[in-house]
């Protein structure tokens, strides 16, 4: 028996998910239920074990049922994020061999523009709630469906895409789990341990459900562990807090954007909720400031921990919120058995204090999805695996990050990769060379700024470009600031020195 069905026999009318912005709720008994019926029709539809589906949803229960339904039948299924263009979409349906995809009205405005640009090619394609044009109806799909559960097969699971310096999506396809290991405990564990994860838990998910983090804590450490989660349709920090007395929310996570949301609500506001129930505030994804992680520290307590990792899964430090305050701006110390080295350009282990690239020794390999020369690339010749980032250690081994690649942008916990954004704004003919840096931003750490080198006197060129961006760029990989100049800085070699760009806008610390 998986371990959601254990807890619908056990617990078969106790929520397992809150929507309370949609005014919904789900039991381990109705999701099981749910889950095992699409699971059916899943498998109706000819799809195999190690066969996919895509899905495209904004935060509903319809999300849990599917993800379950997939799991129960063997199969992978990819959340796409609401913010990619038709163009990204087909690329990844095309790179998952997703063989459905399912939608959500929530979404309708990409949905539509899918279909427009005939991104979903000839896959089956369904949307659930009242439907969309153009989409099958998902409940009269399932409708004729059998109640009864399947027959023995592997545990399916996510395939997740992580962005890439490219600015391609990357695919991490791992694989499924045979029947007879399905109650066996994952490789990583210890935040079962670290967080008190299990049926007494009431998680708040104030992100996007197809985000890695939100997805991995609300489906596998809380639901698959007898917990309840309490997903909000999106962020808003005085809801937050709302809804952390009214469900008597233990445990949450966030990203940095989010405290400094949070900070900026007026002292009543602040005050006004009771959060005792609050005792486990997990945050990552992000540096966060110092001074903004230490003004949470005040007013929540003690209950602020913090992790460095990738969905890669190379790797994992935690600091605690006790280690936190006697070494302000660490991220950590390896966890799980796994050895942390910093490394220099030659992969030879630096001293303490000196920065080099974060390597992790000790966890499974794992592979990019059709990029063997990706996956090559974060792997040193001693097998440690890397996911580019730089950093430092001090004499204890406690990780201090120095810069999260060298070309990311970190802008309210989405990763951001310039080179995507370069390629659109080069195709315009007025364009002579562009640079794309992250520059500081008091509430998302980081924003997309745009360097220019224009041809000719470039009168106008800027909205012509902002044009561009928004046709061919999701929102948050648009610039929000714009400069134009005469040259870029490069090295003998002619490589862009990024670094010198940056250096301009960043204030003391």
């Amino acid at each position: 028996m998986a371990l959601l069905a254990r807890w619908a026999e056990a617990t078969p009318d106790k929520v397992a998910a809150h929507f309370p912005d949609l005014g919904r709720a789900i039991t381990f008994g109705e999701l099981d239920a749910r889950a095992t019926r699409i699971a059916q029709w899943l498998v109706a539809l000819g799809l195999q074990p190690g066969d996919g589906i895509a899905m495209l949803m904004d935060n509903r229960p319809e999300f849990f049922e599917v993800a379950f339904a997939c799991r129960r039948a063997g199969l992978y299924y990819t959340p796409l994020s609401v913010h990619l263009r038709p163009s990204e979409v087909a690329y990844m349906l095309g790179d998952a061999g997703a063989k459905a995809v399912i939608v959500s009205p929530g979404v309708a405005d990409l949905a539509t523009a899918m279909l427009r640009e005939g991104a979903t090619g000839s896959v089956p394609r369904f949307a659930v709630g009242e439907g969309l044009p153009g989409y099958d109806g998902f409940e009269a799909a399932i409708v004729a469906a059998p109640a009864h559960p399947l027959p023995q097969r592997p545990v399916g699971r996510e395939f997740l895409y992580s962005s890439g310096t490219t600015g391609l999506p990357k695919g991490i396809k791992r694989p499924l789990v045979a029947w007879e290991n399905r109650l066996a405990p994952d490789w990583d564990m210890t935040w079962k341990t670290l967080y008190a994860c299990g049926p007494g838990m009431t998680y708040l998910s104030p992100a996007p459900l197809y985000h890695a983090a939100p997805h991995s804590f609300t489906i596998r450490r809380t639901i698959a562990e007898g917990g309840t989660v309490v997903v909000m349709a999106k962020f808003d920090p005085l809801r937050a807090l709302e809804l952390i007395e009214q469900y008597g929310v233990t445990h949450s996570q966030w990203v940095p954007t989010m405290f400094v949301r949070l900070l900026a609500l007026p002292d009543a506001d602040r005050r006004r909720f009771d959060l005792s129930s609050h005792r486990i505030a997990i945050h990552a994804a992000a540096p966060c400031p110092v001074g903004v992680k230490q003004r949470m520290m005040d007013w929540w307590g003690p209950i602020i921990w913090e992790y460095y990792a990738g969905s890669e899964s190379v790797g994992t430090t935690v600091v605690s919120p006790q280690d936190w305050p006697l070494r302000p701006g660490t991220v950590g110390r390896p966890v799980n058995g796994v050895t942390l080295h910093i490394v220099d350009d030659e992969g030879r282990d630096m001293p303490s204090g000196q920065v080099g690239r974060i390597c992790f020794a000790g966890a499974p390999r794992f592979a990019y999805h059709n990029a063997p020369e990706k996956t090559a690339a974060a792997y040193d010749a001693q097998g440690r695996a890397t996911l580019g980032d730089l950093g430092r250690v001090d004499d204890e081994g406690w990780l201090y990050l120095s810069d999260r690649r060298a070309d990311l942008i970190l802008s309210g916990g989405v990763n951001i990769y310039p080179a995507e954004i370069e390629a659109v704004i080069a195709r315009h003919p007025d364009v002579a060379e562009v640079a794309i840096v992250g520059i500081p931003h008091a509430e998302f750490g980081e924003q997309v700024h745009a360097v220019i080198v224009p041809r000719g006197r470039g009168d106008g060129l800027q909205a012509t470009l902002e044009a561009l961006c928004r046709e061919h760029l999701a929102g948050p990989k648009r610039p929000r600031s714009w400069e134009f100049v005469d040259e870029l800085p490069r090295s003998e070699a002619g490589k862009l020195l990024r670094r010198i760009l940056k250096e301009r806008y960043l204030s003391p610390s």
